[in-house]
């Protein structure tokens, strides 16, 4: 095991937003310039303005920053250079000494913040009531062009670019042998990593799995009529929620240009994410995720300037030719968490993935790690464990 603190190419990192970026937060807030509302408009035309107005009214004045960022410099950070960007990363390691390395990554509109919940859990189970055969030694990175990695320096990235990063950082660590987990975008991300580095990746696991209709009309009538339904439900989100996807994957410079500018049209991109993604059963999104972590979330993409560099990185996605052609299955083994809001169907994962395990939860949402991290502990202490 490298020790970070000695290598040259890693250097720590330390979250110190300077306080004239938290005054011109402040002040940008409180001379928002309102959208009025419709009588009687809901959620389902986007997020109600009396809504975003209070909830932008706690950001400006009752959120406390410093104690976040006090919260997250409690653990080690670091940041290197890898193929000319930087990559910033939490590294945790377990008191136990035979722990499995394990890199867990976002999504968006995530950021490390995603896996605060995780860390005591998964780095000391002891303390946790769990048996200390279930430790890891945790890498979190945020994604290349997301957050405290910053703005990309470049065009050209693509999840596999991503992908082969994150395998060096890996590789940077001494980490010869460890396990992935990504939810959403991570979900893309971590099954490449397998391919990348099949000999080094013991597992994958993922959740918010997007699986996609095959050409298989075998494999496409031995569906049943629930995992139709998904797939259903897949098409109606992509017509009636996806707009954020089609504009960040086709024109991210135009929306860079009012996220990066207004703070209230950056709370209300993702906080709309927060109500649409989560258990179902949350009216509000403070019902399924904290107000704080939540805020916390948001800022980190203020603070960093970093909204239009992962709208972009969306872009890069739906633009690569070689990401949507067919392929081999993977060969790590891959496990699958399906939570509510989730359309995975298992059939047309397997067509993609090596999948030994598919686990579905009757409650939850998209963001598992912040909505249920009780319930991805125990997932991954139970996949991982299955692969020793």
């Amino acid at each position: 095991m490298t020790n970070s603190d000695s290598t040259p190419e890693i250097r720590p990192y330390r979250i110190e937003i300077p306080q004239a970026d938290l005054d011109d937060l402040r002040d940008r807030l409180l001379r928002t310039r309102w959208a009025p509302d419709l009588p009687c408009a809901g959620w389902e035309r986007g997020v109600p303005a009396s809504y975003l107005r209070e909830l932008a009214a706690y950001w400006a004045g009752g959120f406390d920053w410093r104690a976040q960022e006090a919260t997250l410099n409690a653990y080690p950070q670091f940041v290197t250079a890898i193929d000319g960007t930087n990559v910033h990363f939490l590294h945790v390691r377990s008191a136990e000494a035979d722990a499995t390395p394990l890199m867990l990554i976002h999504g968006w509109p995530g950021s490390v913040v995603e896996f605060l919940d995780l860390i005591g859990p998964l780095t000391d189970p002891v303390a946790h009531g769990g048996d200390p055969a279930g430790a890891f030694h945790l890498v979190i990175p945020s994604l290349p062009g997301y957050g405290f990695s910053g703005p990309l320096p470049d065009t050209g990235w693509t999840d596999g670019r991503t992908a082969a990063a994150l395998v060096e950082l890996m590789a940077r660590l001494g980490y010869d042998r460890y396990g992935v987990q990504g939810g959403d975008v991570g979900a893309f991300i971590a099954p490449l990593m397998g391919r990348a580095a099949a000999g080094n990746v013991i597992g994958v696991h993922v959740n918010a799995l997007l699986t996609f209709p095959s050409g298989d009309a075998a494999v496409m009538g031995t569906l049943t009529e629930a995992e139709r339904g998904r797939l259903a439900g897949m098409k109606q989100w992509q017509d009636d929620l996806g707009a954020y996807m089609k504009l960040q994957g086709t024109r991210p410079q135009t929306i860079a240009a009012s996220l990066h500018d207004s703070p209230a049209g950056q709370l209300a991109w993702i906080v709309e994410k927060f109500k649409d993604w989560t258990d179902p059963a949350a009216k509000l999104p403070e019902d399924a995720v904290d107000r704080d972590r939540i805020l916390t979330d948001v800022s980190i993409y203020w603070l960093t300037a970093t909204a239009g560099s992962a709208a972009h990185t969306y872009y890069e996605r739906l633009n690569d030719v070689s990401a949507w052609a067919p392929r081999e299955p993977g060969t790590v083994p891959t496990a699958v968490a399906v939570f509510p809001t989730d359309f995975s169907v298992r059939p047309l994962a397997e067509q993609a993935h090596n999948v030994v395990r598919w686990s579905e939860f009757g409650h939850g949402g998209h963001f598992a790690a912040l909505e249920t991290p009780d319930v991805l502990v125990a997932e991954l202490r139970e996949f991982f464990r299955s692969l020793s």
